[in-house]
């Protein structure tokens, strides 16, 4: 197979492309994805809203607010009434795909908690108690809930700002209902993106300071320690 051919691939709706001069093959590259959310079945699902975001950060502070909850009971106190910030389980923990699920005690991610969509079809009843969020190296953020997916896409714009969209994805039997509206889980991410945008601004002032010492990682920072070595070794493998 030609490298050109080699170098695009889709997986689960989304498009990839490897600009190396030899791309490894992606049944190799994403062999920890492959399968794993399928039971979401995200390809078929279409897209029923979408928030471009510009942030004042660089992309990889995003990825790593985006890949612990210990900030969520100071930052975010809507998600954390909806999902206990200390439920979070990891499957994927290390390599350039990180993340797992966090506990919901709501029915979905939304303003009030409550959605009148139903779960997707095909999930477990395990999943539809829970939201999945996955780090997909090096510029997708991927997050599952029981009714909805939800993807963001970084798009780096120099050194010190990020350009995020946001897009929501439902069944199309729920896009097509009369009465079908996103705004319940919209709302609920524009302000918890908000929220995220603002501390990542706050850490990219920081981080830029003449005065900015680097620290030692929290116990809480394991996914975020594995991102930066896998930022590390892309930098090496060129």
């Amino acid at each position: 197979m030609a490298a050109e051919q080699r170098a695009i691939a889709e997986w689960e709706g989304f498009l990839f492309v490897n600009l190396s001069l030899e791309p490894e093959p992606f049944e190799q590259a994403f062999a920890p994805l492959i399968g794993r959310i399928s039971r979401w079945g995200a390809a078929d699902l279409r897209r029923g809203a979408r928030i471009e975001y510009s942030v004042a950060a660089n992309w990889k502070l995003i990825v790593e607010n985006y890949s612990e909850c210990y900030h969520c009971p100071l930052i975010h106190p809507e998600l954390s009434a909806l999902s206990p910030w200390r439920s979070g389980r990891n499957d994927l923990s290390s390599g350039p795909f990180l993340g797992g699920y966090m506990d919901l005690n709501h029915t979905s991610m939304t303003v009030d908690g409550s959605s009148g969509r139903a779960p997707l079809p095909g999930l477990p009843a395990e999943d539809v108690g829970r939201v999945y969020y996955y780090a997909i190296f090096p510029n997708l953020l991927l997050s599952l809930h029981p009714d909805y997916v939800m993807a963001h896409i970084l798009r780096p714009d120099g050194p010190g700002r990020t350009l995020v969209g946001c897009e929501w994805y439902f069944h199309p039997d729920t896009l097509a209902a009369t009465d079908f509206s996103p705004d319940d889980a919209v709302q609920f991410w524009d302000t918890t993106n908000r929220q995220d945008w603002h501390v990542c601004e706050l850490s990219q002032r920081g981080v830029s300071s003449r005065g900015y010492t680097p620290g030692p990682y929290a116990q809480a920072e394991g996914l975020l320690w594995e991102f930066d070595q896998e930022y590390l070794r892309a930098l090496v493998d060129g």
